[in-house]
């Protein structure tokens, strides 16, 4: 009698789930996105079509479907599956796990996964727990974290692990999750109020369906219209089609160029509120600050990659601060284009069949007998004799000009005596 009414009551629980709960998916084959784990001949599908996984670290931001992944995994195995979450689960509930994969193991031979949810939430004293039913195979464990677990995980138990990196979901994969979850809903949207769903989904599953289900809730029965996941986000739709997009980030990068912080900041504020993705935006920047400020300001791409890499730790909202943080520095910074010129005219050259041999002093002199050939004799190391180094040749004479780096007034000169021409 009492497993009729535990029937009835994860039933019902099921009913009242959020949304995404409700489509988790059951099996491999249901999971959205993730094309480089679970496609056809992917790693992570084979691992688990061939029972053959060991114990695995999920890592991505949130909303990417890390858990829905590990529950994928266990409707696909024969294997037992346990689940605990890091933020309630302490040491006892570990080993109460493993007491069970033990006597799992000796009944009926069928082995367990651990699925450990936000597993950098562990100390390192829990972690270590785990770490000898993982060494011997009692447990399979799949760890699911937002952190980077070269930095959260334990060293021994992360070497025993495969990590597994999941990405933001593309659009593409956003707009199956909307409409699997209009259909376990039994509603309809019309496409603008779609469209603004995946414009602010960020990449982030979760988020999306939660906003879809209160679209749901505050709508009259019927269609889903632009007006009911306005409210449901707490934004208004903002104009950004695909000629805005280009437009917008060429402004952005134009503003940076021409050193205006105001129109900087405007353009990064218009491109953050329409839901642009802050990845694309990160990596503008990221090249920017070698094209456009270069060694003008060789800091530049320190803090512009600084800044791609607060915003994968972070993320958004608060990763908005890194990016402005950065882009300002940018449209502050001195500008210099001689490192672009430098290796757009040093390639065009190359591939217009400008091939020069090494000289003999240049080449690799490191085995028994090189020098034997000629090469590395002549050769002066600037660590052992600077003035020599000053006038050693590391190009071949050439009736082509072999000037590619033309530093400009903000730019380093060079140290070896040349006209600047």
């Amino acid at each position: 009698m009492s497993d009729l009414f535990s029937a009835a009551a994860a039933e019902r629980l099921r009913d009242r789930a959020p949304l995404a709960a409700q489509l988790r998916p059951r099996t491999i084959d249901d999971v959205v996105g993730q094309e480089h784990l679970v496609g056809a001949g992917a790693p992570l599908r084979l691992l688990v079509e061939r029972d053959r996984l060991t114990s695995a670290i999920f890592w991505g931001p949130p909303g990417t479907g890390k858990t829905s992944l590990a529950l994928a995994v266990a409707g696909t195995t024969d294997r037992a599956f346990e689940q605990l979450s890091a933020v309630t689960a302490g040491v006892a509930d570990v080993r109460r796990v493993i007491a069970d994969a033990v006597r799992r193991l000796g009944e009926s031979s069928r082995g367990t996964i651990l699925f450990l949810d936000e597993i950098h939430r562990f100390s390192r004293s829990q972690q270590d727990a785990l770490l000898p039913a993982v060494e011997d195979g009692t447990l399979t464990l799949i760890g699911a974290t937002t952190e980077n677990p070269f930095f959260e995980v334990n060293a021994p138990l992360r070497s025993r692990s495969t990590l597994f990196r999941l990405e933001p979901l593309s659009r593409k994969d956003i707009e199956v999750l909307v409409i699997r979850g209009l259909g376990a809903q039994g509603r309809e949207a019309d496409r603008a109020a779609i469209d603004l769903l995946l414009d602010r989904a960020g990449g982030d599953g979760r988020q999306v369906l939660t906003a879809l289900e209160v679209a749901c809730a505050i709508a009259p029965d019927g269609l889903i219209e632009l007006a009911h996941v306005e409210a449901a986000l707490g934004t208004s739709a903002l104009r950004y089609g695909r000629d805005d997009h280009y437009d917008v980030v060429s402004a952005f990068i134009k503003s940076m160029r021409g050193s205006d912080p105001n129109a900087t900041i405007y353009w990064l504020a218009r491109m953050l509120t329409a839901g642009e993705d802050p990845r694309f935006i990160a990596r503008r920047m990221v090249i920017f600050a070698s094209e456009d400020v270069g060694l003008a300001d060789a800091r530049a791409l320190d803090i512009a990659v600084a800044a791609a890499a607060a915003l994968d730790r972070v993320g958004l909202p608060e990763a908005q601060l890194n990016l402005a943080q950065a882009a300002l520095y940018l449209a502050l910074a001195p500008k210099g284009h001689a490192v672009a010129e430098a290796i757009w005219g040093a390639m065009a050259d190359v591939r217009e069949g400008l091939i020069f041999e090494v000289p003999e002093a240049l080449r690799d002199a490191h085995y028994s007998g090189a020098r034997e050939i000629g090469h590395g004799v002549g050769y002066e190391s600037p660590h052992n004799d600077a003035d020599s180094a000053a006038a050693q040749t590391y190009l071949p004479a050439s009736d082509h000009p072999q000037r590619w780096y033309r530093p400009g007034p903000t730019e380093p000169k060079e140290r070896r005596g040349h006209d600047n021409v």
